[in-house]
């Protein structure tokens, strides 16, 4: 994969407190381009962070129905991945650029 490819995989880290309860057993959450696969996600994580990747799931959440001054509107739908990565490995979230 090149590093662009790999860019348009990774959309971004999903920080709230479910991730960081997630993230006390070695897993971390991305926000993932809709048709990005297991393999996709894996092989961007291991070449951009440099790590051991051990599992992905990936979910796909729907979108919210919410209306707007009385009218009715949807939330965009995203997919996100749930990374596990090896035993003594990490990855800095809060790294800045």
């Amino acid at each position: 994969m090149n590093n662009e490819t790999l860019l348009n995989v990774l959309r971004a880290p999903l920080i709230s407190e479910k991730t960081a309860r997630v993230g006390e057993h070695n897993q971390y959450v991305f926000e993932v381009a809709p048709e990005a696969t297991k393999a996709d996600v894996k092989a961007a994580i291991e070449q951009l962070f440099e790590v051991k990747v051990e599992a992905v799931n990936v979910v796909n959440v729907k979108g919210k129905s919410k209306s707007f001054r009385y009218r009715p509107g949807r939330r965009a739908g995203m997919r996100k991945a749930y990374i596990r990565l090896a035993a003594g490995q990490t990855i800095d979230m809060m790294a800045k650029a």
